[in-house]
């Protein structure tokens, strides 16, 4: 279990489009004791329009709250959003690892950054220092019947050497967390293509195919549902979902979940408190169909008694043939 305190950076996104995976962060956090703090004042990270513009100002975007974190005597910042953490992750490298960029950065800023302060993906906060034992420990109800994709996105983890969690062409930290919550993941070789991220508005077609590639795959899969780590990922799957069966000829109705709404699922908290209600293609079937973890090991039990049932009627017929 963490015991240390983080600094818990919301970001611009989760207090909009993305409110729902704010609100089951908070309850995944609270559920498994996480001590965080959002910092005062904190403002928009730069993300990827930024950079753009100025790498020195999109850096100087980042540090400023990274500064701020800093002068509260923390030296973790977690976050989210990918574009976020990989805002955060991106000063850092180039402020440590250039000493001029690093003054340039600086000279923009009211308090200096000193590279003090980790940025680390609320998946890694749950993955590395929480552990699967914690998570697994706290579950308190099943979803039998539900078939998972974990979609991770093309920046949670790359480029590597700036990200430095997971692996970068095959993550597995989301699939195991998924399977410690009693739920099957399946095999899902899209797990890391690009969605089409925030083209969206200009280049609609294009989003639109790559979001179709994803969701047929996942559910060439045999998933049911695909869970996700990033704002933009489950705009572009869920709410464009319908645009995408309208202009491509697809027929998908498939739940694009965050995994922190999976997680407080298997918490036995209710889709409200998950925010739930703002998916567009609703997943409030597998909250329905969810049962207690000891009906879930009593239902196993059983099946495992009937299966060794029939096999020593099996074996007894068997017998009687061979022996008349």
């Amino acid at each position: 279990m963490a015991k240390k305190r983080y600094a818990y950076y919301q970001g611009c996104s989760l207090e909009g489009t993305a409110v729902e995976y704010d609100k089951s962060m908070r309850v995944v956090f609270d559920a498994l004791g996480i001590d965080y703090v959002e910092p005062e004042d904190w403002s928009c990270c730069g993300s990827t329009p930024a950079h753009t513009v100025d790498h020195v100002f999109a850096a100087a975007l980042a540090a400023r709250n990274l500064s701020i974190i800093e002068n509260m005597g923390l030296d973790v910042v977690t976050t989210n959003c990918p574009s976020c953490l990989m805002a955060f992750k991106k000063a850092q490298y180039s402020m440590e690892n250039d000493e001029t960029f690093k003054e340039k950065v600086n000279e923009l800023l009211d308090e200096k950054y000193n590279c003090g302060v980790y940025a680390k993906s609320s998946l890694q906060i749950l993955y590395e220092d929480v552990g699967l034992e914690a998570i697994s420990n706290r579950v308190t109800h099943i979803i039998p019947d539900m078939k998972a994709a974990p979609y991770y996105g093309c920046i949670m983890n790359r480029p590597p050497k700036i990200a430095q969690f997971d692996d970068p062409e095959n993550p597995i930290s989301m699939d195991r967390i998924i399977s410690a919550l009693g739920i099957e993941v399946c095999d899902f070789a899209f797990k890391l293509e690009c969605c089409g991220a925030a083209f969206g508005v200009p280049k609609r077609k294009m989003v639109n195919e790559l979001s179709k590639k994803v969701i047929a795959m996942a559910e060439d899969a045999g998933a049911n549902c695909i869970v996700v780590a990033c704002p933009l990922c489950q705009q572009n799957l869920d709410l464009r979902q319908e645009q995408i069966n309208q202009t491509t000829g697809s027929n998908f109705n498939i739940p694009v979940i965050y995994f922190t709404q999976l997680m407080g699922l298997a918490f036995g908290y209710t889709p409200k408190e998950l925010g739930l209600d703002k998916l567009i293609v609703s997943a409030d079937h597998f909250a329905r169909s969810r049962i207690t973890k000891q009906e879930y090991l009593e239902r196993e039990k059983a099946k495992e008694q009937e299966k060794k049932a029939k096999k020593e009627v099996k074996k007894q017929e068997t017998g009687e043939e061979e022996n008349p």
